[in-house]
């Protein structure tokens, strides 16, 4: 039954607008409320399952009593917590010599995935699960197998509960915009003077995140925004915008775990897109049709692309729209709407490969 505290602490997440931190961006509130209804166990995701991401890391080195403040704050008065980070990496080791229940995913793309964790944690593979329904509120994965419900949360999103039971919503409001309040912690990296973790809020101008990081190298091109489940910008756009919704969701990208990569100049666009394709293609769960043969198909189309096949881009486009909605996850999904912003991109900075690889 929900108690008062419990009452107390939806109606502050309710005010504070608090959005899960991990890149789907959900409200917080809407999933606590159903993991009280069903008394739900939680994990605690601090994987850095995107590339480039360095913020779970940070989070568990420099707040880990807030974090766990805040995972307290919103488990049922029985569920389990526990705290997922990769198998052998420095922040498991942090979460256990601290005496947390820690959960050990194997490094891999898709083994952080929210139902992969929860597959994880309940005997299984860490492998995402068809949803039915959110497993916050229980069920069975596609073998039958009884799930017991379950609310995954990204470290920072923990942390930030904890933020906004001490400080309140009107602090937490006092940044960001109205749409997206709240600070955010943000990894920006690849070809910048000094990558870094900014800790900052939606609106804040491209300009000033890479001011943050040193500067940009010379001559860049193109700017990925949300790592390879994101989207990329050609560097012409992201000097004109902002980091958020508003500004990004027109150009189909999205903000995802706060993850921005200059794209390393020295480089064309389409051999690092043929390298991180190729990547993708290998780091899937194996179990379902678009990551077994949708996702390789895409990666040897693009490949061949790369290398002045005329008739390769047709094929890359079929692929795409091939891949969204039929996967058990979004991995699917997140690498269809990356190879189409690098298209886009390379047409707009008129670098697509037409009789081989222009540098």
């Amino acid at each position: 039954m929900t108690t008062r505290t419990d009452h107390a602490l939806i109606d502050l997440l309710d005010a504070s607008g608090l959005t899960g931190r991990g890149g789907a961006a959900f409200s917080t509130v809407t999933k606590l409320r159903a993991a009280q209804q069903h008394g739900a166990d939680l994990i605690v995701n601090a994987c850095d399952g995107e590339l480039g991401a360095t913020k779970d890391a940070w989070v568990v080195s420099h707040h880990l009593a807030e974090v766990v403040e805040g995972a307290g704050l919103v488990t049922a008065e029985r569920g389990r917590i526990r705290y997922a980070a990769h198998r052998g990496s420095a922040t498991a080791a942090a979460l256990r010599a601290a005496g947390l229940d820690v959960l050990e995913a194997p490094a891999r793309y898709v083994s952080s995935e929210e139902s992969a964790l929860i597959s994880l944690a309940q005997g299984g593979l860490a492998r995402p699960m068809t949803k039915r329904a959110p497993f916050v509120t229980g069920g069975r994965d596609a073998s039958g197998r009884a799930i017991r419900p379950t609310l995954v949360l990204n470290a920072e999103t923990t942390w930030r509960v904890a933020q906004i039971v001490t400080h309140g919503p009107e602090w937490f409001r006092s940044v960001g915009t109205a749409a997206e309040p709240g600070p955010r912690l943000l990894s920006v990296g690849g070809a910048v003077r000094s990558p870094t973790l900014v800790d900052t809020a939606a609106g804040v101008s491209f300009h000033d995140l890479f001011a943050a990081a040193g500067g940009l190298e010379p001559g860049i091109s193109a700017i990925l925004v949300g790592g390879l489940g994101g989207a990329f910008l050609h560097a012409g756009e992201a000097a004109s915008r902002r980091w958020s919704a508003a500004d990004l969701d027109p150009l189909g990208v999205p903000l995802g775990p706060g993850v921005v990569t200059a794209i390393d100049p020295t480089v064309p666009l389409v051999e690092h897109v043929k390298r991180q394709l190729n990547w993708a293609a290998g780091e899937s769960a194996g179990q379902c049709g678009p990551c077994m043969f949708g996702l390789p198909a895409l990666a040897e189309a693009w490949t061949r692309f790369a290398g002045g096949d005329g008739g390769a881009r047709a094929a890359i486009e079929d692929r795409i729209g091939l891949l969204p909605g039929r996967g058990a996850c979004r991995f699917p999904d997140g690498i269809a709407r990356y190879a189409a912003s690098a298209l886009r991109v390379l047409d707009v900075t008129d670098t697509a490969p037409r009789h081989g690889v222009r540098s």
